[in-house]
């Protein structure tokens, strides 16, 4: 495979995806779906009027239209087939593991119950890993715009469900919400076991990224790309090789990143930075994680070895053991020489 099939080695390699949002998988067809199933009606006459109204401004103006689509999700069997359907692009996409975002509090308000959403959730994980060899593993966010007690009451809730649970996150407006309103309840996530990861950075300051870390304890920042404005702090994050989930069209369509051109993520991993590339809300901002690659590649071209660090990371970055990790890393390297994209000295080691 000559040079020039980069695209195709990116297209075929296996990744792992850190930062989707089940409910931002949702598909204005299946959102229409759903509905008909569950008899609700929605504000929109079709799916090219939904799919119309996803101009976004900022993160609030998408978070208003993704909240409103949730409320088609009602039983187990709606989270069961929203899983599938993700998991099903994400292998076309060489996706070998996710580590998929829930929010049960947008749930519960509308009188979901915590083991209805984790009941679908992990029976499509079990169904999809066995159609699709994808596996994955849930990580339960709190909605930072929401108060901390909302938060630890939904905590409460999970303990039933730990062992389906594989971490806990931060998502949601920012803007108004600082890492340290939530200081206590990720102390206690990590009190259970847990790790815990959170949104920073995105809308937030850079300073919410090194409260994150400081505050909050995680160890994996989502987003973080405004840690570009703080010089010493793009160094603290190499030192630490604390990952960051970068969402590139979601970046563009909110207005974070106009201009891919611009974004980050090449000056990031330029200074050593964990970097890798995810895809957010996929059904909203225009692609899965191939797309988002796509999306970079013909924006800021990469280097093959600049891709295969980035895709490496993704392994490195995910919350599996050592041997899974290196054994990932091995065939992923490995993929990359067969499509002639590692010097030869590299190939033969």
């Amino acid at each position: 495979m000559a040079i020039a099939d980069l695209g195709a080695v990116l297209r075929g390699a296996p990744k792992v995806e850190l930062h989707i949002h089940i409910e931002g998988s949702l598909e204005p067809e299946m959102t229409f779906a759903l509905a008909r199933r569950n008899g609700i009606t929605l504000p929109y006459a079709d799916v090219a009027a939904l799919r119309a109204a996803q101009q976004f401004t900022d993160l609030q103006s998408f978070l208003d239209l993704y909240y409103a689509c949730t409320a088609v999700l009602r039983t187990a069997e709606d989270f069961q087939d929203l899983m599938l359907a993700y998991l099903a692009r994400a292998a076309a996409d060489g996706v070998v593991r996710a580590e998929i975002f829930f929010d049960p509090q947008v749930h519960a308000e509308r009188g979901v119950a915590m083991a209805t959403v984790i009941g679908g959730l992990t029976a499509g994980l079990r169904e999809g890993q066995r159609q699709h060899g994808v596996e994955g593993a849930l990580i339960l966010c709190f909605l930072r715009h929401l108060s901390e007690a909302e938060a630890e009451q939904t905590l409460q809730q999970a303990l039933p469900f730990l062992d389906q649970i594989a971490g806990f996150g931060l998502d949601s407006g920012e803007a108004g919400n600082p890492p340290g309103k939530f200081s206590r309840v990720f102390a206690a996530c990590r009190a259970l076991g847990k790790p815990v990861v959170a949104h920073a950075g995105e809308e937030g300051p850079a300073a919410y990224v090194r409260d994150a870390i400081d505050v909050l304890g995680v160890q994996r920042i989502d987003h973080g790309i405004r840690a570009i404005e703080d010089p010493a702090l793009v160094q603290r994050l190499a030192a630490l090789q604390m990952p960051l989930t970068v969402c590139p069209l979601s970046n563009q369509r909110l207005q974070v990143s106009p201009d891919l051109r611009e974004h980050p993520l090449p000056q990031l991993l330029a200074a050593g930075v964990c970097v890798t590339v995810n895809s957010d809300d996929p059904a909203y901002f225009g692609g899965y994680l191939n797309a988002n690659i796509a999306a970079v590649q013909a924006a800021t071209p990469l280097t093959a070895h600049q891709w295969l660090t980035i895709i490496s990371n993704s392994f490195q970055a995910s919350l599996r053991d050592d041997a899974w990790k290196a054994a990932w890393q091995a065939r992923l390297a490995a993929h990359f020489a067969e499509g002639g994209m590692l010097p030869a000295e590299a190939r033969s080691r």
